[in-house]
């Protein structure tokens, strides 16, 4: 009796726990995607200004002595992952460790600052075919949101805290100007930030205010404290938790509400509204109905202050239903806005008019270094919690990631504030 070919089983690698990281650990089998993926990959870093080492000795890209260096150390499984899964691959390959990096974010600044052309325009018109679509089940349905939401905020308070300054704020900081800010300045900074964007919307004593998008409660801390009363709205219990028990502590619980509520169940009507980087967890398709629902709880004569990551147009329009390995490992569901897209929804979706914007993306380049850094001073410290070493590579991979995108200036981050009558 003649045995029938089987393919080949996917190969493990060691030391990665495969009940918690299933693609992690197990190496794909698809030599003739691979060989694909090496060519490309070759052709691609061939024009950039860094190098990747390969383990036989070879020099990949057009970058002098001094440039990033991407080290390979398993190039079968970099290729194997990169034909199977794309630009996922890639970022799977660096939790595996099939490639590392003594710089990471200025490895990955010039990546970044190549995006759109590092694949060959005569390719990207496969793109639909080449790429993952976005799974269904992970689309911001009213049923769904609290799930993807949970997957990143509920993870731990107390890791967060390994790398986020005391007001345990998760967004941009707004520095005064300098060459390179020190932690000892990211708290004050964020206050910076926040003050402007209350400022921006008028809230003061007597003021109701609406918040979408919780965080650990550090905004609403300060619009209670200059006497406005609040109802703050989140979808993560643990940001709840610690959000009340911050509230309490400052005295300040008989003026300020969190709730665990989606956006869209909420009702009343507000003198002012605001929102600090949540639009990114909102998805596309829900964008009009985001923006309809800060007009219809907000007053006539109210603003709201938004505050939003984005990035350009033509390639928001290109990746909106892509499956990226930031969907998969940090945010479910998401998609980064562009200022044509929020700008559009704002004029066909709402009564308001965009009254000031304001640019920030310097800023939140040095907020994520200053994260990073923390981040991997404490390893040990999140370790002790409970995260292992593919972990922390993830979290690594993506706060440099995020960062490059504002080093490349491909991504930007505006403070809006859009006026009612």
């Amino acid at each position: 009796m003649t045995a029938t070919p089987q393919a080949a089983q996917p190969t493990t690698q060691t030391g990665i726990d495969p009940a918690l990281w299933p693609d992690i650990a197990a190496v794909p089998h698809k030599p003739v995607r691979a060989k694909v993926a090496e060519v490309l990959f070759a052709r691609a870093v061939g024009r950039l200004p860094l190098r990747v080492e390969l383990p036989t000795g070879k020099v990949l890209g057009a970058g002098g002595p001094d440039a990033p260096v991407m080290v390979v150390a398993r190039p079968h499984a970099l290729w194997e992952r990169l034909g199977t899964s794309g630009l996922v691959g890639f970022g799977e390959a660096y939790m595996a460790k099939d490639w590392d990096t003594p710089d990471l974010a200025g490895l990955l600044t010039v990546f970044a600052g190549s995006v759109a052309t590092v694949i060959p325009p005569v390719l990207q018109r496969f793109r639909k075919i080449a790429v993952l679509a976005q799974p269904n089940s992970e689309r911001n349905t009213s049923e769904q949101s609290r799930a993807n939401i949970a997957r990143h905020y509920d993870l731990s308070n107390a890791m967060f805290e390994q790398f986020l300054d005391e007001t345990m704020t998760y967004s941009s900081a707004l520095f005064e100007p300098a060459a390179a800010p020190g932690w000892d300045q990211l708290a004050d900074a964020q206050r910076r930030k926040v003050d402007r964007l209350l400022d921006g919307v008028g809230v003061g004593a007597g003021t109701q205010l609406l918040e979408i998008g919780t965080g650990w409660g550090e905004l609403s801390l300060r619009a209670a404290a200059r006497g406005a009363t609040v109802t703050s709205l989140t979808l993560s219990s643990e940001q709840k938790a610690l959000a009340e028990q911050r509230i309490a502590q400052a005295g300040l619980s008989d003026r300020v509400t969190v709730e665990l509520r989606d956006y869209r169940a909420q009702e009343g009507t507000y003198d002012a509204v605001v929102s600090v980087e949540m639009i990114e967890a909102v998805g596309y398709d829900y964008w009009p109905v985001y923006f309809g629902t800060l007009d219809r709880l907000l007053k006539p004569g109210g603003k709201v202050g938004l505050q939003a990551i984005t990035m350009p147009h033509d390639r928001m329009l290109a990746s909106r239903n892509t499956y990226t390995w930031i969907h998969k490992y940090i945010f479910p569901g998401g998609i980064i806005p562009s200022t044509e897209s929020i700008e559009h929804n704002v004029a066909h979706d709402t009564t308001l008019t965009v009254a000031d914007r304001f640019a920030m993306g310097p800023d939140y380049a040095e907020t994520l270094r200053l994260w990073r850094e923390r981040f991997d001073a404490n390893g040990a410290a999140v370790a002790e919690l409970g995260f292992d070493e593919t972990f922390h590579r993830m979290w690594a991979l993506y706060l440099a990631y995020s960062e490059a995108g504002f080093r490349a200036d491909y991504l930007n981050v505006y403070q809006y504030v859009l006026a009612k009558g």
